[in-house]
């Protein structure tokens, strides 16, 4: 039986994750691109080395994953978009560190940071880089926090859910793009 007040949460849920696509897909993602400190993830990368980054940017990921699901739709509903933006960030500094570990450059210009992100997308959706893919990604990346938004109502399993998810998304990350920088492949014209 469908109760009511869970299609109100469902949907103002929703209508959240919505808004934060729009936010993400226009500026959003140069927003976050410009507060990354890319000295420091050099740095972080060079102390711990590239595995040990990643773990780091994994944990932060999971960190949020897990306290916007931990207290059931009240957290959620203000813990996801903060959820989604540090999920991003560490998305983006995961890439950073895997260009730079393959490079050994670590300033990289947003157009052809985004031509990486745009790469690894390429191989796992098979889309070709279009003025709509940045709005692909948030919305995937939405969808999958939200596919696990009825799970996090129930507060201690939403926590684990949120973070595992989160945690396993970055380690992909960094799988593709390892994978990537690594074969050499040719990154995308934008």
């Amino acid at each position: 039986m469908n109760h009511p007040m869970k299609k109100l949460a469902f949907r103002t849920i929703s209508a959240a994750l919505r808004s934060q696509v729009a936010g993400l897909s226009g500026e959003g993602f140069k927003q976050i691109f410009d507060k990354i400190d890319q000295h420091g993830i050099k740095e972080g990368v060079d102390k711990y080395g590239l595995d040990k980054y990643i773990e780091q940017c994994a944990v932060l990921a999971a960190t949020t994953g897990a306290v916007s699901g931990s207290g059931g739709m009240f957290t959620m509903l203000i813990g996801v978009p903060v959820d989604m933006v540090n999920l991003v960030g560490q998305q983006f500094r995961v890439t950073m560190a895997v260009m730079y570990s393959s490079r050994g450059n670590y300033r990289f210009g947003f157009e052809e940071f985004m031509q990486m992100i745009a790469t690894s997308l390429k191989i796992e959706t098979g889309m070709a880089l279009t003025k709509n893919l940045l709005e692909t990604v948030a919305e995937r990346l939405l969808l999958m926090l939200g596919s696990k938004a009825a799970r996090r109502f129930v507060p201690i399993v939403g926590a684990v859910i949120g973070g595992a998810t989160n945690y396993i998304f970055i380690k992909r990350v960094a799988a593709r793009a390892k994978e990537i920088e690594f074969e050499g492949r040719v990154l995308i014209a934008m």
